[in-house]
């Protein structure tokens, strides 16, 4: 109603008592003056950042094996100007459920978690009207409890997210959303489905066999000093670069499904021994891969299968436990058979358990076990290099 409107029903009840006049008066100026502008200074971004980190160490912990220890969660203790919504609160309850269980599906593998650190650094905040949107850059480490004893010490990946604040009438944020942005969903410590390629695979193309994942596995020793590569090295390499990416290379993480995982492989291969086979891009049959070009077969993940495949310099595993260090693993989540991760195995236990490095989440010496509880459907492919 515009100010002239409302003048004009104030005079028309002048005849009125003056309570009644006073009950005329407009009400706008009042509901103005008692809604909050929102603002994200130094200290709301602090509190942003403080709940990040209390989502992320909640999802962890439910990871760990924690004997005594109460269920209670960090983001219990937000409230006021900065906490979750009811929504994102159930959310994150079932997501700490969901862990639970996967811990105890590990468990039930031989691993345990023994402590974790999570750690949660705040990248960019963004302002529009009532609506924050925070990207944040979680590290976490688990430590690996000596279940076998011959675990490696820790496992650890470092992983990005994007975070959706909304401010109410009265200026107080309440976290709504949260949203990967790492291409394939891969950190021990989420739940969300893994991306996959929409990708046609021609019929024509070398096929990998599946990879049985029960255990104990076969025996099929590999001989680390045969075929003229250093093993050793593409598990420096790996282990060097999991996080901090090579600069020497392009980084595909955030360019869609699949990201950098197969280009992260093939540098780790290149630098234990495997050459280049110049061509042209998209012919599976030749793999190269510099700062300005790359094969498709150097960087796609069924490319890859391919070109390994008929090369010869790869040989299909009948069981992922026989996997050994410079080995790889690719992984279909949905069986539709394209391939939509791989993995290089920078470690293996003496009992016979190989750990993967990777990107995209980026990922150190996570287990084959974890990978397999996380995801118990999907379609497993085991190359020896």
């Amino acid at each position: 109603m515009s100010r002239s409107r409302r003048r004009a029903t104030i005079l028309t009840a002048a005849a009125a008592s003056v309570v009644a006049g006073a009950a005329l008066l407009p009400n706008w100026s009042a509901g103005a003056s008692s809604t909050v502008e929102p603002e994200v200074d130094a200290k709301t971004k602090a509190t942003f950042q403080r709940l990040a980190d209390a989502v992320f160490t909640d999802r962890t912990n439910a990871l760990v094996d924690r004997p005594g220890k109460g269920n209670k969660q960090l983001i219990d203790g937000f409230s006021g100007d900065v906490a979750m919504s009811s929504g994102a609160a159930r959310t994150e309850d079932s997501a700490v459920d969901r862990l639970a269980d996967r811990k105890d599906g590990l468990a039930r593998l031989g691993e345990k978690y023994s402590a974790a650190n999570t750690s949660v650094t705040l990248d960019r905040t963004s302002l529009k009207g009532r609506k924050a949107v925070v990207t944040v850059t979680e590290t976490t480490t688990l430590t690996y409890a000596k279940v076998r004893g011959d675990e490696p010490a820790t496992t650890g990946f470092e992983a990005h997210h994007k975070l959706t604040f909304q401010a109410d009438e009265h200026g107080n944020w309440r976290l709504t959303g949260i949203r990967e942005t790492d291409d394939g969903y891969l950190a021990v410590n989420q739940t969300a489905k893994p991306m996959v390629a929409a990708t046609t695979v021609q019929s024509t193309m070398p096929s990998a066999p599946r990879a049985a994942v029960t255990r104990p596995a076969p025996s099929n020793p590999k001989n680390l000093t045969a075929g003229g590569y250093d093993y050793k090295a593409m598990a420096a390499y790996a282990e060097k670069y999991w996080s901090n990416y090579n600069p020497a290379y392009p980084n595909f993480n955030g360019q869609g499904a699949g990201g950098d995982c197969t280009n992260f492989v093939s540098q780790s291969l290149k630098a234990g021994g495997w050459k280049h086979v110049p061509g042209y891009v998209y012919d599976y049959t030749r793999w190269f891969g510099t700062a300005d070009i790359q094969s498709h077969s150097f960087v796609g993940v069924n490319e890859w299968s391919w070109f390994a495949l008929n090369s010869k310099r790869v040989t299909s595993l009948a069981n992922v436990y026989q996997m050994d260090v410079g080995d790889v693993l690719q992984v279909d989540f949905d069986k539709d058979g394209s391939k939509d991760h791989t993995m290089i195995v920078t470690y293996r236990s003496r009992q016979g358990v190989p750990y993967l490095t990777y990107h995209s989440t980026n990922t150190y010496r996570r287990s084959v076990a974890s990978i397999i509880a996380s995801y118990p459907n999907a379609a497993y492919y085991a190359y020896r290099t």
